[in-house]
C-alpha cells in the first residue's frame, strides 16, 4: 500500500505519521492503564483522587500474584540459599526491582495527568517502607546480600585514579628491564 495515495482522515496516516514512544513511555502508558483499570475495577468505587497509598499497596499485592521471581518462605529449606538444589512450592512473586520501577513510572504518570506532586499517592511514605521491606525480604530470601553503595566524593575519586596511575609506572617500570636480552 503506498502511503501517499491514502486519503489524509484515514487512521492509517495518522498512525504511521505518529512518533514512536520510547519504551519508558510505553511502560508507563501501560502500567497507568492498568492502574486506571484496577481503580475502576475497584470495590467500593472510587475516583483517582481518593486514591490513598492504602489503594497502591493493594494495587502492589495485586500485581504481586503476576511475578515471576521464585521468592522462598521463611520455613522453606531453601530459604537464603543463592541456587537451591531441587524445585519447591514456593511463590513466584513480583522482583523488587520491578515494582520499584512500576511505581517510578505511575508516580511520573500521575504527576503527568495532573496530580499534584506533593500529595502524589505513589511517593507516600508507606508504599516507600513497602518497597524497603520487598527488597529486605527477597534479597535474604534468596541469599543474596543488598549493601546500599555509598557515593565517592570526586576527591576521593582523583585520590583513587592517581594511586591507580602511580602503581602502573611502577609496574611498567618493573617490566622495562625484564625485556632487556644481556648478551
Amino acid at each position: 500500500m503506498d502511503v501517499a495515495n491514502v486519503n489524509p482522515s484515514n487512521n492509517v496516516v495518522d498512525i504511521l505519521s505518529a512518533p514512536r514512544l520510547s519504551r519508558y513511555e510505553s511502560q508507563k502508558r501501560r502500567d497507568w492503564n492498568t492502574f486506571c483499570q484496577y481503580i475502576r475495577n475497584h470495590h467500593p468505587l472510587m475516583s483517582l483522587l481518593q486514591c490513598s497509598s492504602i489503594h497502591i499497596l493493594e494495587f502492589l499485592r495485586y500485581l504481586d500474584q503476576f511475578g515471576k521471581t521464585k521468592v522462598h518462605n521463611l520455613n522453606c529449606p531453601f530459604f537464603g540459599m543463592l541456587n537451591p538444589p531441587a524445585p519447591c512450592a514456593c511463590p513466584l512473586r513480583q522482583a523488587w526491582g520491578s515494582l520499584d520501577a512500576h511505581i517510578g513510572r505511575l508516580r511520573a504518570a500521575y504527576e503527568e495527568h495532573g496530580g499534584n506532586s506533593e500529595m502524589n499517592p505513589f511517593g507516600a511514605r508507606a508504599v516507600k517502607l513497602f518497597l524497603r521491606d520487598v527488597r529486605n525480604f527477597q534479597s535474604k530470601s534468596r541469599g543474596i546480600s543488598y549493601d546500599k553503595k555509598c557515593k565517592k566524593s570526586r576527591r576521593n575519586q582523583k585520590n583513587i585514579m592517581a594511586m591507580k596511575e602511580v602503581d602502573h609506572q611502577i609496574h611498567d617500570d618493573k617490566n622495562v628491564g625484564a625485556n632487556i636480552v644481556i648478551e
